[in-house]
């Protein structure tokens, strides 16, 4: 069945997003979340949560369990501790790909206090943003993989991080399981600029910086851009920014 859409470019602005803030972390949601819930904001396309998350050192999200879910988390800055039922553990830090694959169900935590591993301790926080997008199918088998990408990233150019697109196979992306999901991310300098790709749903978040989006304006650290049955526009760096651009050739049952 194609899909009937009108192209639309929804910009959605950092200081409207839900807040949960605790003493320990400030997490800002794109999406309903937790007590959050707005039935007209429940996703966009495929991408149900789009949490961007400081974390106090010492700190974080103690064991708690997840299913049937692709979950990607991307480290902005300082470092953060996974461990989970699988028997992953590690380090996550600011180019290091993660994606963790719930499946049929997963524990895990995420802990500033990387210093429990290795190094001595530390006072800063961890930014981070975490992304769920549904899989092709429920019930598999729980994953985990990660990829340092860190070079990639010095191109100025959009890099796939996270993709389970047959187009980015053999790529530099880890992979997802929904072949019609792919996030890319752009570490840009002042005056560079990166094109977005054609796609029915694109999602587009600032992380840090200050960008311009062609026909749209200035976006800062936290606005987002929700796309449908567009793309192509330009995006250029005000400042030093990191981009996250998820491209999405399908959607969620309204």
């Amino acid at each position: 069945m194609t899909l009937e859409l009108n192209p639309q470019v929804d910009v959605r602005r950092s200081e409207d997003r839900y807040a949960s803030t605790y003493g320990w972390l400030d997490s800002k949601h794109s999406f309903s979340f937790g007590r959050h819930h707005d039935p007209a904001n429940t996703h966009h396309g495929l991408l149900l949560v789009n949490n961007d998350d400081i974390v106090a050192a010492g700190t974080g999200f103690d064991t708690h369990p997840h299913r049937d879910m692709e979950i990607v988390t991307w480290v902005m800055q300082g470092s953060l501790v996974h461990q989970d039922s699988t028997g992953h553990n590690g380090i996550i830090y600011p180019g290091l790909a993660q994606r963790m694959s719930a499946g049929r169900g997963i524990l895990h935590s995420e802990k500033n206090d990387s210093w429990r591993l290795e190094g001595d301790a530390h006072t800063d926080p961890v930014h981070f943003v975490q992304m769920w997008v549904v899989p092709d199918e429920s019930g598999i088998v729980p994953g985990y993989e990660q990829l340092e990408i860190d070079h990639e990233l010095m191109s100025g150019s959009l890099v796939p991080v996270a993709s389970g697109m047959a187009k980015h196979a053999g790529a530099s992306a880890i992979r997802i399981r929904n072949k019609y999901a792919a996030l890319h991310v752009a570490r840009l300098t002042p005056g560079q600029s990166v094109e977005l790709p054609e796609s029915p749903f694109l999602h587009l978040f600032v992380g840090r910086g200050a960008v311009s989006l062609e026909d749209a304006g200035a976006l800062g650290a936290g606005d987002a851009a929700r796309f449908t049955a567009t793309g192509g526009q330009r995006v250029t760096a005000a400042e030093a920014s990191e981009i996250l651009v998820w491209e999405m050739h399908a959607t969620l049952a309204a």
